[in-house]
């Protein structure tokens, strides 16, 4: 009876189950009806039935002791090394001779220069010779040449206007070379005032200064004359261009010149030059119109534009003064004794 009834429970059970499978079949061929997916339930995994565990017997292991170690000895230093000159007596032995920058300072004379060319043993004499005439000559024996007026300009004086110029050129090479000086200056309308000439062997004294010597003529003032010339020209300090010289005329009248100027760059263009000349004399002499002492000075401030370094022409003031008897010389002869004086001019060089 009780397997009937287990039968009956399974069969009804089956039918429950199979009637919304079916439902659900058939609504998933239904056109245009969309039925959603029942959601599946996790399963639920039953948690296994644990096995009491069997314990086994433990095993113990046997205890191996070990054994120490045994020490190694610690390593000895290496005896010092013998020491080759134990022994012997150090002092007999002599100095080492000096050489080199252990020199001590002295004043002995230096070595000879060595003479010997390798190359004329191999090309010959003549033809290296000729070879280190050519290095020489291109290559810092060549000749070069200049010509510059420093000055060329119109002075406009109250009433009296002038001109003056000053200039030179020379032919050489790096330490010897030939100068030609002039300058001079007068009025307008009337005869040159002064003017003077000079030839001059240049010799190069070190890196910025050149020793002169030889002669210069004057033309005016009248009657001429004649001096033997010993001077200087160079670069100081500073960038100054400076030269002076001593003059002893035919009649054995001496004096000296002192001048100098300046070039201040305002722009790679535009320079502002002061300039001064001084002019001194051992004795007086009315014939030339120059007095004892200080005889005259001139003091000038231009500012030139460099259109080309060849080529700038400038502007400026200039005040010029005699003094002592120079001063009353030129009053003597009608002559402004000094004055205020606008300047236009050009410097050039080729």
């Amino acid at each position: 009876m009780t397997r009937l009834r287990l039968l009956f429970l399974a069969t009804g059970a089956s039918v429950l189950l199979a009637v919304p499978a079916q439902a659900q079949h058939q609504g998933h061929n239904m056109p245009g009806m969309t039925m959603p997916m029942p959601a599946k339930k996790p399963a639920v995994k039953k948690p296994a039935a644990k096995k009491p565990a069997v314990k086994k017997p433990a095993v113990k292991k046997a205890v191996v002791r070990k054994k120490p170690a045994a020490k190694k000895p610690a390593a000895q230093p290496a005896p010092p090394a013998a020491d080759p000159h134990a022994g012997h007596d150090m002092s007999a032995m002599p100095d080492p001779v000096p050489a080199g920058t252990d020199l001590p300072a002295g004043n002995a004379a230096a070595p000879p220069v060595p003479t010997e060319r390798a190359g004329d043993a191999v090309y010959g004499m003549a033809a290296m010779n000729m070879g280190r005439h050519h290095l020489d000559h291109f290559h810092g024996g060549q000749k070069f040449g200049q010509v510059m007026f420093n000055l060329a300009e119109a002075q406009i004086r109250k009433g009296r206007d002038g001109f003056e110029w000053d200039g030179e050129g020379w032919y050489g090479g790096d330490i010897d070379r030939l100068r030609i000086k002039s300058e001079g200056e007068g009025e307008f309308g009337r005869s040159i005032e002064k003017a003077e000439v000079q030839a001059l062997y240049s010799r190069a004294i070190g890196p910025y200064f050149n020793l002169q010597g030889g002669l210069r003529y004057d033309f005016a003032p009248s009657p001429s004359r004649v001096h033997a010339v010993v001077g200087f020209e160079g670069l100081a300090p500073s960038f100054f261009d400076i030269e002076g010289a001593l003059f002893l005329s035919n009649k054995g009248e001496l004096s000296a010149r002192l001048e100098g100027y300046y070039d201040q760059r305002i722009t790679q263009r535009l320079i502002l030059q002061p300039r001064a000349e001084i002019n001194f004399a051992a004795q007086s002499s009315h014939e030339i119109g120059v007095g004892l002492g200080l005889s005259d000075a001139e003091f000038g401030l231009r500012l030139r534009y460099d259109i080309r370094r060849e080529f700038a022409p400038y502007v400026g003031v200039q005040y010029q003064r005699s003094f002592g008897a120079t001063r009353r010389f030129a009053r003597d002869d009608g002559d402004d004794a000094g004055g205020w004086s606008l300047l236009t001019g050009i410097r050039a060089w080729f």
